[in-house]
């Protein structure tokens, strides 16, 4: 996609206002579309499907409040990859930084009441179209990393298999042979007491060398083949098991060069609270080098953050300020490409009464607050490699 080609989508609630912000990007942009109906915010992205969003709005809590709309009326904008941009005054400066240094937002513009760079707003969105395409490159390089981890532990795994295959293959050999010894000892125990005493006076023997000669052959020819025949298969068996690692080595080297690649690609956990204090204890209980963990503060925080970089692992707090945790667990897996991804349900200890509606929403497991250190990382351990 060229930078011309980027779908940018004005919204606003003043239609002149909304137009102006339009026309100074039509221009550099072959797809400008705008949307002041409040009614249609749903409607008009998923019309339109903007790669760049910006929100022109007569003051930024009007912004906000469009934002959160987006989330709760489109299934679309959990989907598609996009960027938000808000123009601002300079009296909600400090809160559009706070609002883009959280993630709800991506960047801002000091653009009200009067524009001194006009070029600003149309640089923004090329900062943006480009952030989208790198973001794009990357989000399949996260999966690839994962899944390299995954097959990372193939090598030792296989290892294991065929150790325990060689040794079962073994017992089964050693046991055959011991039957095979087995049988003989019976047969050659049944023939001397047939001879010595016709089993008891069971049998009558008027030829003992002809009883004997026949049982032999018996188990000459009738038992011991077999037998024998079946401790022999097990040879090629074994020696097909000691081989299967040395065909498979390419692909292995293959495979440790793929790990190798990617190993400075850490999973990647996203913690969703809007607790501070909570938020600073995960970071704590979490600090290691085999973690990468992130923070998203609110429902639409979270979303905006898996669609940026898909986590490896979610853990999610039941109370959010916007919408509840149950709920946004239940719209990440209703999205195909985000499905997968382990969801482990965080909540106090009154709160169990929802652990039921967030396993049918689709969370994997729960943890209670106050954290117990060694259980939190134990199921971050766990979850990590699904």
């Amino acid at each position: 996609m060229s930078e011309r080609q980027t779908r940018v989508l004005v919204a606003g609630d003043i239609a002149s206002d909304v137009a102006m912000v339009a026309e100074l990007m039509q221009d550099e942009f072959d797809n400008v579309f705008t949307s002041v109906e409040e009614g249609r915010i749903a409607a008009d992205f998923e019309a339109h499907r903007p790669d760049v969003l910006v929100l022109a709005f007569n003051g930024l809590e009007r912004a906000e409040r469009y934002y959160l709309g987006l989330f709760r009326h489109s299934r679309l904008i959990h989907e598609h990859p996009h960027r938000t941009l808000i123009l601002c005054n300079k009296e909600d400066v400090r809160r559009a930084f706070e609002l883009c240094r959280k993630e709800y937002f991506d960047d801002y513009i000091l653009f009200w009441p009067m524009v001194h760079d006009a070029h600003r707003l149309v640089m923004s969105v090329l900062l943006a179209s480009r952030a989208l395409v790198a973001s794009a490159a990357a989000a399949p390089l996260a999966e690839i990393a994962a899944h390299a981890r995954k097959v990372g532990e193939l090598e030792e795994r296989l290892d294991r298999s065929l150790a325990d295959g060689a040794a079962r293959i073994g017992d089964a050999r050693a046991s055959l042979q011991r039957a095979e010894e087995g049988v003989a000892a019976a047969m050659g125990g049944l023939s001397e007491k047939l001879l010595e005493t016709g089993l008891d006076g069971a049998v009558e023997v008027r030829d003992a060398g002809r009883a004997g000669a026949e049982l032999a052959r018996v188990h000459r020819e009738q038992i011991a083949p077999p037998v024998h025949e079946a401790a022999q298969a097990m040879i090629p068996l074994q020696d097909w098991v000691g081989s299967v690692k040395h065909e498979v080595a390419p692909q292995m080297e293959s495979v440790r060069s793929l790990a190798s690649a990617v190993q400075h690609l850490r999973p990647l956990v996203l913690a969703v609270d809007d607790d501070e204090f909570q938020c600073k204890l995960l970071g704590r209980l979490l600090a290691s080098d085999k973690y990468e963990l992130v923070f998203a503060h609110s429902a639409a925080e979270a979303l905006g953050a898996i669609r940026r970089r898909r986590p490896d692992l979610i853990l999610m707090d039941v109370n959010l300020p916007d919408v509840d945790g149950v709920q946004v667990t239940r719209r990440i897996k209703a999205v195909p490409q985000y499905a997968a991804i382990p969801v482990v349900m965080i909540t106090g200890q009154s709160e169990r009464n929802v652990v039921a509606a967030s396993l049918q929403a689709g969370a994997i497991d729960f943890v209670v607050k106050p954290f117990e250190a060694d259980m939190l990382r134990a199921k971050v351990a766990k979850y990590i490699s699904l």
